[in-house]
Formats: structure tokens, C-alpha cells, sequence
């Protein structure tokens, strides 16, 4: 009888355990989410792999995915695409290069408007949306629930609009980037340029960030456009109606803190690329070709540049997701207590 006391114990202590942690191996989970009027392809490229790496979603629709804690990646949409009944084909806009739905391990090809985020790194994600690689589509990265600052960012403007003649794609589906654009050190943050302190921004990048402040517009704008919170599920959205809503609205579309554009401590970044898991690095991906500048790894190793980020004040109201799981923690324990009572 003993024995079996003992090892309903064991079990029920072990079950305990499981539950506690299991929401923080379990990461976050990623809904996205089709307001354009058109359907979207999203792609997806990250490590490790998650249930898809690229989808369609029709007007209207959403689709939710879970990563893991210590997942590092990005979210882009893909548009104009044509696949047969295979799944054969390719898209107008941010085409991955696979010929397929799936992207199967290959980047955004500039423009796109991407969202990067690295999950889990010193208890924190952290979390962008960038314009460095040009822009094709308006995206948002809202939050659910979470603590920290945990602020809304993007990009709600239509830019395609707005893009500079010698900017825009032949069909007026995206705008480049300066560094895609003229292909020159000085815009694409390279050679003698390659630092925060030569590298400065351009007028290009400067109509960027006065449409999209919160959005990186060059590789070195890490201190408005970088963003923390713990515990948090997020829904991106492309072509959002309106401004973020109340539940993640900690900072509106202006700018928080006072940290100067070139940003402190970033590591050097390119403004193209295809984003391939094996490019040199920069921006909330490590190990992404892209160059957001602001979360390479040796970054996540030296905590001296988080002062410089501008991540708000608020703390969340939302409870964390160990907190929204007590109950249930709860009712387990009543049920196993009931059958060794037995």
C-alpha cells in the first residue's frame, strides 16, 4: 500500500511539474490573420521548422501556428501567386524561390515586408517588423496576453502608394529598398559603411520611417524599432483596417523613447538578400540574411544594447499564460488526490 501511495505521489508531483512547464516549451502561438482584400501566401522561414512554411490564406481568413521556446524566424506575405493543383508556382511579390506553396527553406525574395521574431532568448522575445528588404504588403505584429512592454508594431501605410518612381517594381506591387534599388556601400550599409556610425540613414529610408516609425528602415535602426515582452502569443495581420487595438496598443504608431535612429551596438547588415538560414546575420533572426541589424547573435550574448531599445514603459495587464493555466493545474490535483483517497 505504501508502494503505492509513493508512486502515486511520484506521479502526481511529476504531472505538476509538466504542467508548469509545459506552456513555456510550448513558446508561442502565431495567428495570422487576412484583411486585404486579396488572398495572401504567407511564407515562413525559421528554426526550427514549424507545422507549414508557406500557405494560402483567402480574404478574410486566419490561421494559427505553435513554436517552440528558443524558435528564430520570419513571416513575410506573399502576393499575385499562381499555383496549379500540385502546388506548383510562383508569386508577383516576396516569392520564395521553392516553386511551391511551401517555401521549404528559402527567404523572402525583395521587396517584402517581413516579421521577424526570436522567441524565448533570456526569457524574452523579441520582435520586429522590417522594411530593410523593401515593402510589398501592410503588416502588424500584435500582442495577446504577456508581460513587459509587449508594444504593437508595423507597418499600417500603404507605401506602394507613396514609393518613389525609381523605387517601384514595374507592376507597382512593392518598393524596393535604396540598397536593392542601387545596389551601393553607402545605402546597403557595407565596406566602409558597415557600422552604426558611418552608416546613416537615407532619404529613402527616412520616407520609410516618417510613414512606418516603428518599422526598421535601415540596418541600423534598432533603437525605435526592436520590441520585448514575455509569455506572449501574437497575431500578425496583413493590411490591418484600423490602428492596433486596446489589447496591444501600449504605444500607438509614434515612436517611444528618445534613442537616435543609427541605434548602438548593432552588427553590420545588408539591406537585400534572400534571407537563407545561412546568411551573416542581423536583426531579430540570428543568422538571417537581411539586415535589421538589431538582434544578430552576438547581440543576444552582450545585454549592454538593450538600454537603447525603445520598448515603452507599461507593463501588460494581460495575465501570463502559467497564470491562465493555474485552474486547470488546480483541477488535476483535486482529481489525483480523489483517487488516492481510493
Amino acid at each position: 500500500m505504501k508502494i503505492l501511495m509513493a508512486s502515486s505521489s511520484a506521479l502526481m508531483i511529476h504531472s505538476l511539474i509538466l504542467l508548469i512547464f509545459c506552456e513555456g516549451i510550448l513558446g508561442a502561438t502565431f495567428t495570422f490573420v487576412n484583411n486585404c482584400d486579396k488572398t495572401v501566401w504567407p511564407g515562413i522561414l525559421g528554426t526550427p521548422k514549424l507545422d507549414s512554411t508557406g500557405f494560402e490564406l483567402t480574404k478574410g481568413s486566419s490561421r494559427s501556428f505553435q513554436a517552440p521556446t528558443g524558435w528564430s524566424g520570419r513571416f513575410w506575405g506573399r502576393t499575385g501567386c499562381n499555383f496549379d493543383d500540385s502546388g506548383s508556382g510562383t508569386c508577383a511579390t516576396a516569392d520564395c524561390g521553392s516553386g511551391q506553396i511551401d517555401c521549404n527553406g528559402g527567404g523572402a525574395t525583395p521587396p517584402a515586408t517581413l516579421a521577424e521574431f526570436t522567441l524565448g532568448s533570456g526569457s524574452q522575445d523579441f520582435y520586429d517588423v522590417s522594411l530593410v528588404d523593401g515593402y510589398n504588403l501592410p503588416m502588424m505584429v500584435e500582442v495577446s496576453g504577456g508581460s513587459g512592454p509587449c508594444a504593437s508594431t508595423g507597418c499600417n501605410v500603404d507605401l506602394n502608394k507613396k514609393c518613389p518612381t525609381e523605387l517601384r517594381v514595374e507592376d507597382g506591387g512593392a518598393c524596393r529598398s535604396a540598397c536593392d534599388a542601387f545596389r551601393t556601400p553607402q545605402y546597403c550599409c557595407e565596406g566602409a559603411y558597415a557600422s552604426p556610425a558611418t552608416c546613416s540613414p537615407s532619404v529613402y529610408s527616412q520616407m520609410f520611417k516618417s510613414a512606418c516609425p516603428k518599422s526598421y528602415s535601415y540596418a541600423y535602426d534598432d533603437a525605435t524599432s526592436t520590441f520585448t515582452c514575455s509569455d506572449a502569443n501574437y497575431i500578425i495581420t496583413f493590411c490591418p483596417s484600423s490602428l492596433p487595438s486596446k489589447q496591444s496598443s501600449k504605444s500607438d504608431g509614434s515612436t517611444d523613447g528618445s534613442g537616435s535612429e543609427s541605434g548602438s551596438g548593432s552588427l553590420p547588415g545588408t539591406e537585400s538578400g534572400t534571407g537563407s538560414e545561412t546568411g551573416s546575420g542581423s536583426g531579430s533572426v540570428p543568422g538571417s540574411e537581411s539586415g535589421s541589424g538589431a538582434m544578430g547573435q552576438a547581440m543576444l550574448a552582450d545585454g549592454s544594447w538593450l538600454a537603447s531599445l525603445a520598448t515603452g514603459s507599461s507593463a501588460s495587464n494581460q495575465p501570463s499564460r502559467v497564470i491562465q493555466f493555474i485552474p486547470l493545474i488546480v483541477a488535476f490535483v483535486l482529481f489525483i488526490g480523489s483517487l488516492l483517497k481510493l
